[in-house]
């Protein structure tokens, strides 16, 4: 028997049979409960109605979100609104669309302002604050759940 197979078989056995196949049945109840959850979070990033783009790629959001790329195709100054930097949904757009933690965007924010180079993003305190912002302002991008979003706003589809 090899050595790492030890603990797993052990516990295996362990257990009382009419037992297994409970905790299995628990196991697989606690994978879906997990999805459905993860599910109910889903988000998009957004942008204003006006804006001509309707699809970018990975690289050219992550641009937007670092603040290097400041102008949409037709010259509309690009204006990135953000929550903050401990919001779940922050985190989870940093992570899973621009492929970036949110101290690596802080990082390259901060030294765009220090160095006066550039802007960081508008950092907005609400879910309506994030709607009305990117509903009522020209070249606006951000992200929201899609629970929150409604007809004021496009949604950007990432590929």
């Amino acid at each position: 028997m090899n050595l790492f197979q030890f603990p797993i078989r052990f516990s295996f056995y362990c257990l009382p049979k009419n037992r297994v196949g409970l905790y299995f049945t628990l196991l697989i109840c606690l994978l879906f409960l997990y999805t459905e959850s993860r599910a109910d979070e889903s988000y998009e990033i957004i942008i204003n109605p006006g804006i001509e783009e309707k699809e970018l790629s990975t690289n050219s959001l992550r641009s937007i979100f670092s603040m290097h790329l400041k102008t949409w195709s037709n010259g509309t100054k690009i204006r990135v609104f953000v929550f903050s930097d401990d919001d779940p949904l922050h985190q989870s757009v940093a992570k899973e669309k621009l492929r970036v933690f949110p101290y690596q965007l802080r990082s390259n924010w901060d030294r765009l302002v220090f160095s006066g180079t550039g802007q960081a993003p508008v950092k907005v305190n609400s879910t309506e604050e994030m709607l009305a912002r990117i509903a009522n302002t020209p070249g606006a991008i951000g992200y929201l759940r899609r629970a929150d979003i409604n007809e004021n706003v496009s949604i950007l589809h990432i590929k």
